[in-house]
């Protein structure tokens, strides 16, 4: 079980280096900095690791990123919701699909939602009236993007198998 548990944190780490250099790949929207990589890598924490794993990469990596500049604090609730939402569809439909679908309601409306009263918070009032375009438009965005990069990687690694090999490698328990 050590042995599985290192290998699950190995990967976690991997894909968090993932998506703090793939925020690199952004682009603007509105006022917003949309990065699809992170959100590829929810939906591949999800379907890999699950959501405990998919909500701590997603926290690690949007921490990394606003440390580094190359992100902004409305990362953390789009990023964390949609890993969370696409985490558990998966974990209880085992279907790839929805989870991309999860991933894309979760960032998009929910993390869109949550980001409204973190900017009033930090921006001021003024930002109130403009949120729904500043963050469920771009979130909605980036996510789709995002999905769409993670689907076609995962549907082609479940079509040749190693999807399946790769989740019985990790789900197996050692002594």
């Amino acid at each position: 079980m050590k042995n599985t548990n290192i290998q699950k944190l190995t990967i976690a780490s991997v894909l968090c280096a993932v998506a703090v250099v793939g925020s690199l790949f952004s682009f603007p929207v509105f006022g917003s900095k949309c990065a699809p990589i992170q959100h590829m890598v929810n939906i591949i924490c999800a379907v890999m690791l699950g959501p405990g794993y998919g909500v701590a990469v997603a926290f690690c990596a949007s921490l990394l990123r606003n440390l580094l500049g190359l992100g902004s604090l409305m990362a953390f609730p789009g990023s964390m919701l949609g890993a969370l939402l696409c985490g558990i569809v998966y974990w209880k439909w085992k279907a790839i699909f929805p989870t991309l679908l999860a991933e894309v309601f979760g960032t998009s409306v929910l993390g869109g939602l949550c980001a409204y009263p973190v900017a009033i918070f930090l921006v001021g009032e003024s930002v109130g009236s403009i949120a729904f375009y500043a963050y469920i438009i771009p979130f909605l965005i980036s996510t789709a993007a995002g999905a769409i990069l993670s689907g076609i990687l995962i549907y082609g690694l479940e079509k040749t198998g190693v999807l399946s090999q790769f989740q019985n490698m990790l789900n197996r328990r050692t002594a």
